[in-house]
């Protein structure tokens, strides 16, 4: 028997009939992230990104043969920022947070106008089935939390 990590890539196995499936359902059904939505074509190539405040910015192609791999990127991070690595559909790590200058970390406008329009609108929901003798603590707290998001929204450069 011969291990498959000793093979070249040529010789990897291709994807198989369950493997064929998973990658040909559409990315909102389940199984939602799998390592056959990964493949390149039906090899077992895989594209790793490095991810930088949630857009992808570099990609490099590895085989996928369970086997431990150096992988380097150069990106010049020119803004605090939070950076992973994702395989897609398939995996991502957790953020290495990255501070330049000791300025906090805005990403992405979208995202914080998001978060701002949530606060609202589960003010809008809970507000209603809040005690009325709690109804002003919690007015103020969901207050609060408007107010921080109006920062990061001033704070938050671009798109």
């Amino acid at each position: 028997m011969v291990s498959t990590s000793a093979l070249p890539n040529y010789m990897m196995p291709k994807m198989d009939g369950i493997g064929a499936f998973l990658a040909s359902r559409p990315l909102d059904e389940r199984p939602y992230w799998d390592i056959e939505r990964a493949r390149v074509g039906t090899t077992r190539n895989v594209r790793v990104e490095l991810v930088v405040n949630g857009e992808s910015v570099a990609t490099k192609e590895i085989v996928a043969n369970g086997e431990w791999k150096e992988l380097t990127f150069e990106h010049d991070v020119e803004r605090s920022s939070w950076l992973a690595l994702r395989i897609f559909a398939s995996s991502h790590t957790n953020p290495i947070f990255v501070l330049v200058d000791g300025a906090p970390i805005r990403a992405s406008r979208r995202s914080a106008e998001w978060c701002r329009k949530a606060v609202d609108r589960l003010w809008e929901m809970k507000s209603p089935k809040i005690r009325v003798e709690e109804r002003a603590a919690a007015q103020k707290a969901y207050d609060e939390a408007r107010g921080v998001y109006d920062r990061i929204l001033r704070e938050t450069p671009g798109r």
